[in-house]
């Protein structure tokens, strides 16, 4: 097939047609479904800790963990493979690989279970792996296929086409854990809602496979022409072009200050994503589990349907005031938001709040990643400068949920972690402050 050139109509829809692909599992499994399948797997064994690691640990810590660990590992990792892509340039085979691995591995949560505890947070732990990691190969593509005045539209396109898409198919899921029997699904009430849960992954894992061959089909193999010559130097290449990387920042005030502030800011972005519905499920007095289920996924739906609107805004509100700005106004707000979050108990305090993190929740993300494709150095060894940029997303989302998890460990209550998320908040708005605008 002949290679599409940058900039094209099809191109741009065919690299945020993967938005549209995999924002499934960061709906379904990381916000919506499986939080709440994961709470109810505790309720029914009449105890919130579980001896894992030969410990006992609560089961929200367990899960805020094992998600660091994933991070982790996906931080180191990225830029190992992201150097070999940048050398053999072909950084769509590592995005196949992570896609594949993460949708299998999502089918796999089919079964978990807590009496095989260590199979299941396997399942859990590289299906987190398979998406994070096929994020660093998609978003180094964007300055490879977009110019600079289209990359915050097409950047906030894929977020729109992520939302829009997962939203369809988590309406589909609520369907069969709301009314299971409307899709054959047997059993008394409770058993039939687990089941239809677990139906929910593999569907999780199926859409994402099958949606994802557009993205592939069309997206360029790479920027280089080194063929396939590997040695073992290729190996570390990674980390020598994030040492490049690293002394290029010397020189680049702007783009240095800026990745510390959205280090920072990020660090509590993503933990908010990660642990709102942990938090929903745990904190909020719900009257029943059948509103319990229903009010979550609601919330989620309300998040991801704002979102869109959020996105779009925020696009313009950049293209007006310029894209710091645009940021600095959108962590105020975060901060201001997890100052509320402490505060609320009742369902429909629960419900606004949900709606404020989907107004800035879509918009912070499509704005900072556009706005540090912007400030990139003329390079074709995008894939490097998007690992830096990943990996500093991944080790802040490292401590993030670590810190998270110590604080609900060791206090008994999300509650508390909620604090310390809105001092990253404020932390970001003070770094941005200092971003030089030339």
């Amino acid at each position: 097939m002949k290679q599409l050139k940058k900039g094209s109509s099809k191109l741009l829809n065919a690299w945020a047609s993967y938005d549209w692909a995999n924002s499934v599992y960061s709906l379904v499994i990381a916000s919506a479904i499986f939080p709440i399948y994961y709470g109810q797997l505790f309720k029914e064994k009449g105890n919130l800790n579980i001896e894992v690691f030969g410990t006992t640990l609560k089961s929200t810590a367990l899960i805020s963990f094992t998600t660091a660990a994933a991070f982790l590992m996906v931080s180191i990792f990225s830029p190992l493979l992201s150097g070999i892509a940048d050398y053999i340039g072909n950084k769509k085979l590592f995005m196949k690989f992570f896609c594949y691995l993460g949708a299998l591995s999502t089918i796999g949560l089919c079964w978990f279970d807590l009496d095989s505890i260590y199979f299941s947070l396997a399942c859990y732990f590289f299906g987190l792996i398979g998406f994070w990691g096929s994020l660093v190969f998609y978003n180094s593509y964007l300055p490879d296929i977009a110019f600079p005045e289209q990359q915050d539209n097409v950047s906030a396109k894929g977020y729109s086409m992520g939302y829009l898409g997962s939203v369809i198919l988590l309406i589909i899921n609520l369907a069969m854990v709301m009314k299971p029997d409307w899709f054959g699904i047997t059993g008394t009430e409770g058993e039939a809602a687990i089941k239809a849960m677990q139906y929910s992954f593999i569907s999780v894992g199926v859409w994402w496979i099958v949606f994802s061959q557009y993205a592939f089909y069309y997206l360029p193999k790479g920027t280089q022409e080194n063929g396939n010559k590997m040695h073992s130097a290729v190996v570390f290449n990674g980390f020598k072009e994030l040492k490049k990387v690293w002394h290029l920042l010397e020189d680049n005030l702007r783009l240095k200050r800026y990745l510390l502030s959205f280090f920072i800011y990020s660090m509590a972005v993503q933990t908010v994503m990660l642990a709102a519905t942990y938090f929903g499920e745990q904190e909020i007095a719900w009257e029943s589990d059948g509103q319990r289920t229903m009010g979550l996924i609601i919330s989620i739906l309300v998040i991801q349907l704002v979102a869109v609107l959020g996105a779009v805004i925020t696009s313009r509100a950049s293209e007006k005031f310029g894209n710091i700005p645009t940021l600095i106004v959108i962590n105020c707000i975060w901060m201001v938001i997890c100052v509320c979050a402490y505060f609320v108990v009742l369902p429909v305090h629960f419900y606004v709040t949900a709606g404020f993190v989907g107004l800035v929740m879509g918009g912070i993300q499509s704005l900072s990643r556009s706005t540090y494709s912007k400030f990139l150095p003329e390079t074709k060894d995008t894939a490097s400068f998007f690992s830096f940029y990943d990996v500093s997303e991944k080790i802040g989302i490292v401590i993030g949920m670590l810190l998270y998890g110590l604080i609900d460990q060791i206090t008994g209550s999300m509650r508390n972690s909620i604090v310390f998320l809105a001092v990253l908040f404020a932390s970001g708005v003070f770094l941005l402050i200092r971003v030089p605008k030339k």
